[in-house]
């Protein structure tokens, strides 16, 4: 390995095994993991996240997993901040920071920077999610672009969490996102990257995958998980724990809203357009070593680019 300071980021979408591929790395290099997902980060919510297993987090240990009770909101900011911490930590250790996960905000809070902009505010954010499943994405992309044309046009219409944060911004400040970020001074990253992409090339496989990955979840006991939560008083679908893919649909059918069919098909639906929202943000992602993650012996080859 390079001498040269530099963190690896290992990104792609849900289901093509970047923890796998982080976990091998790790046995590989002198490192440790940093987990970049805006689900893991939540206590309890363990077996609809695909967390690592509480055995395989004791030999392998991943920073920023339970950090936060479910009633907490947790933000792209205080990722950067807890990052940045977790990250010169590992580097004082004399290791290699490896630092995996789906969440592409979070990667691109540490390697670009964050605007001085407000805090989100989940109650904004469900009212702008509950109007998008009434009107679609594409009705919500032309709002912005009434509200601001400029940032409606740097944002694809298939980027629902660039739009989303769009409108959460004016809604909180009246202002809109283009302004604000004309004003902020954004922090560079000060460490090397060696960027890593699983993409897979098969999307039907994908999301065959995705389909069989539920199923399996609802067998290992994710109806009796979310179940944990719904009966909690201070939790509710309007926090951003709860409203997470497959947690949702699966609190409508506790709720007696969708009936049991209706949530397994909701939910593979739902997480199936994560996925294609993540290959959108891995598209765009520059600098980037890409892999078909469902190509077999990719791991080998990938530890021997990075020597």
């Amino acid at each position: 390995m390079t001498d040269i300071p530099f963190v690896i980021f290992i990104m792609g979408p849900t289901a093509t095994g970047k923890t796998d591929l982080a976990i091998y790395l790790h046995k590989k290099i002198n490192s440790e993991i940093i987990s970049v997902d805006s689900a893991m980060v939540y206590r309890g919510l363990d077996i609809g996240t695909a967390k690592p297993n509480k055995e395989l987090l004791e030999k392998v240990p991943h920073r920023l997993i339970d950090i936060c009770d479910p009633v907490e909101t947790y933000s792209a900011a205080r990722f950067q901040q807890d990052a940045y911490l977790a990250i010169n930590e590992i580097y004082d250790k004399g290791k290699t920071p490896i630092l995996v996960g789906g969440t592409g905000l979070y990667f691109r809070a540490l390697e670009h920077g964050l605007d001085e902009l407000p805090e989100a505010n989940y109650l904004v954010r469900a009212e702008i999610e509950e109007e998008a499943e009434a009107e679609g994405w594409k009705y919500m992309h032309s709002k912005l672009g009434k509200i601001d044309a400029k940032s409606a046009t740097r944002i694809n219409q298939n980027d629902t969490q660039r739009i989303q944060r769009a409108l959460e911004v004016f809604e909180i400040t009246g202002q809109t996102l283009t302004e604000l970020t004309e004003k902020s001074k954004k922090k560079s990253f000060p460490f090397a990257i060696r960027k890593i992409i699983l993409f897979p090339n098969d999307r039907l496989q994908l999301r065959e995958r995705i389909k069989q990955r539920f199923h399996e979840m609802l067998k290992n006991g994710l109806i009796e998980e979310v179940e944990s939560f719904f009966y909690r008083d201070d939790l509710s679908l309007k926090l951003p724990s709860m409203r997470l893919v497959g947690y949702r649909q699966i609190w409508r059918y506790l709720d007696n809203q969708i009936t049991y069919k209706e949530m397994q098909e909701h939910s593979i639906i739902a997480t199936q357009q994560l996925a294609k929202r993540q290959l959108t943000w891995c598209r765009a992602e520059k600098g980037a070593e890409c892999y078909d993650s469902y190509k077999s012996e990719i791991f080998p080859q990938i530890l021997d680019n990075l020597k």
